[in-house]
């Protein structure tokens, strides 16, 4: 169990590093990605397509192995199927990081930075989270 945290941990590290490296903590560049018509920055496209690379290759190193090194089972989503509620998650979050420049991962990170505009949105962030746990169709689908 503690390899299983102590791993967490350094992937958290690890990633939140790379999000400041890349500057992708600072929302106006993340919107100046979003501004096609504009003042285009190409940065993170880079940082997306950089991110493809450890993806791609993890996908090749599961189909050569049975079990992960620290769990039974590999957690891979197997459902493939566009509903609704995908795309109307897809369509918040997308509206979301339209607005601010930030979604949940890089707002984790830009915590250390003690802005409060990056306070205020994490907070938001959990209370919609845990709102979304009491939502009566979520509980149905988790108790069955």
């Amino acid at each position: 169990m503690l390899n299983r945290t102590l791993l967490a941990v350094f992937c958290g590290i690890l990633f939140g590093a790379g999000i400041a490296v890349s500057d992708m903590l600072n929302p106006a560049r993340v919107l100046a990605f979003l501004d096609v018509a504009g003042a285009w920055d190409p940065t993170l496209a880079f940082v997306m397509g950089g991110a493809l690379i450890p993806s791609a290759a993890s996908y090749l190193i599961k189909k050569r192995m049975a079990a992960p090194i620290l769990d039974k089972r590999f957690h891979v989503p197997t459902n493939r199927t566009i509903d609704t509620p995908l795309v109307a998650g897809g369509a918040i979050f997308g509206v979301g990081w339209g607005l601010v420049g930030l979604c949940p991962g890089p707002v984790v990170a830009a915590l250390v930075t003690l802005k409060w505009e990056i306070i205020v949105f994490a907070i938001a962030m959990i209370v919609g989270m845990a709102a979304y746990g009491y939502l009566p169709q979520r509980r149905a689908k988790v108790a069955a």
